[in-house]
């Protein structure tokens, strides 16, 4: 039988405020455990939450950056849950009236393609704290610093066929959730993390079967394998004759797993009800459009830019797009030379095969931007040759100092370019005297040979010769 995915995802996004959703108290990672939870944090008798006003503008500007329909009127429940890290026995959330109603991301697949992926709903609500269990031999230990913590949680519908497109889709939120400054995005600290919903069907059935959840995923990689994981689990159960549970299960990326945590709990368990401590939300027209005013440049349309206004082709227009900190690092480069069409071309090729070898990402990049956009104005004037352009590049990546002058490294490692007539017609005389028959066969309309003459030159000079001035040469001498 031939099976088909159906796949949602529910990414909970950390929202960028300083403080916490319904707190004073900070949001900063890396205190000490327990240091960053005051008294609201915990429910304590007698105080009382108050909205944070930025986290409603974040929503907000999300909403709209997703065409979402903006609710001006939603409501705060609570979510009744009991676990360790939960101090309130109850979590702060949206349940029937969220503040962000329907939207749609536009999916880019590998084939060049684009594909519609609804947004049910993103809703706010509190973090829970987090639960160590590797400190303390037989023991967990229960950190509240995050409890509080605003959150975003964004719902999708069901419409992600296969583990790569929700890979795909992950990659795409997380790069609008930075380009709106609404998240830092860092997923080695949980500032974005996601639930994957995961259900197989027979090709051409309607009906969606049951699925299951997998919590808590925090890496692009993570959530396309556990989703594989998952999928490969259910054909097999369903296959044998056996009948897949709803349940939670997670990710184990040791053991290259999913497995069972708990039976899935429905919305009914969680007895939501509206929260009695806080007012509805009500927000204007007014407050919507002044959110709506202040929106950044988005993905799309910074790729249209970069092809119209810079003259990139659609590809790398796309891929220095995507990124955030990718598309300013690329922008500097510019700023310095001039030059996009060069300046993608580095980005995309040598900057990117560093990067992806070290393991490194462009922000903490050792070449800096202005050092690169000052490599490609000494390539632009012919004091560089592609060939001493990598090898000063490499040279910069090695000292990794954002001060090292461009210039003086040049002359330090002798790299600048044989631009002189003389000098270089003397190599070039000394190359064809040794190369008779080659000679021979350009003389008589074999241009191809023409290409082993320049290279020749090119490995007599140590790759330091203009070849366009060595080609104007060889011709001339001929």
């Amino acid at each position: 039988m031939s099976w088909e995915a159906v796949i949602g995802l529910e990414i909970h996004v950390q929202l960028a405020t300083q403080s916490k959703i319904f707190s004073g108290a900070a949001t900063a990672y890396g205190a000490e455990p327990n240091a960053q939870a005051c008294a609201v944090d915990l429910g304590l008798p007698g105080v009382l939450p108050v909205l944070n006003e930025a986290a409603v503008e974040m929503a907000v500007k999300f909403g709209l950056a997703i065409g979402a329909e903006i609710n001006l009127h939603s409501i705060f429940d609570r979510k009744n849950y009991f676990y360790p890290d939960l101090p309130k026995g109850y979590q702060i959330s949206q349940f029937a009236t969220p503040i962000v109603g329907k939207g749609e991301i536009k999916l880019d697949l590998t084939d060049g393609g684009q594909r519609i992926i609804g947004i049910t709903r993103a809703h706010l609500e509190e973090d829970a704290g987090k639960s160590v269990h590797d400190l303390f031999p037989g023991q967990t230990g229960i950190d509240l610093n995050r409890t509080g913590t605003p959150l975003l949680e964004v719902v999708s519908e069901p419409d992600l066929r296969s583990a790569s497109e929700a890979a795909e889709y992950f990659r795409q939120m997380h790069s609008l959730v930075k380009y709106l400054g609404i998240c830092d995005g860092n997923l080695a600290e949980g500032s974005m993390r996601c639930d994957a919903n995961v259900s197989v069907r027979p090709q051409g059935q309607e009906a969606f079967g049951e699925r299951t959840e997998i919590k808590n995923i925090n890496s692009f990689r993570f959530v396309e394998r556990a989703i594989e994981l998952e999928i490969e689990r259910q054909i097999d159960v369903l296959e044998t004759g056996g009948t897949i549970h709803r349940e939670t299960r997670l990710f184990d990326a040791d053991a290259d797993e999913t497995r069972t945590m708990r039976s899935k709990e429905l919305s009914e368990d969680y007895r939501y009800f509206p929260d009695p401590d806080l007012l509805p939300l009500e927000i204007t027209a007014a407050f919507v459009q002044a959110v709506r005013d202040n929106l950044p440049e988005l993905p799309d349309a910074r790729c249209q830019r970069y092809q119209q206004a810079m003259g990139l082709s659609a590809y790398d227009a796309a891929s220095l797009s995507n990124d955030l900190d990718r598309a300013e690092f690329f922008e500097a480069v510019v700023g310095v030379c001039g030059n996009p069409k060069l300046s993608a071309n580095w980005l995309n090729g040598e900057l990117s095969a560093h990067l992806n070898n070290a393991d490194v990402e462009i922000a903490a990049s050792p070449v800096s931007a202005e050092q690169l956009g000052q490599l490609i104005q000494r390539i632009d004037d012919d004091t560089l040759s592609s060939k001493t352009a990598k090898q000063l590049f490499k040279a910069l990546w090695a000292q990794a100092n954002a001060e090292s002058n461009v210039d003086a490294l040049i002359e330090q490692l002798g790299l600048k370019q044989m631009n002189d007539d003389g000098e270089l017609s003397a190599v070039v005389s000394g190359v064809l005297e040794a190369n008779p028959d080659q000679v021979a066969e350009l003389r008589s309309g074999k241009d191809k040979v023409l290409g082993f003459l320049v290279g020749q030159v090119m490995k007599a000079t140590g790759g330091k010769a203009n070849p366009k001035q060595v080609n104007e040469l060889i011709r001339k001498s001929l």
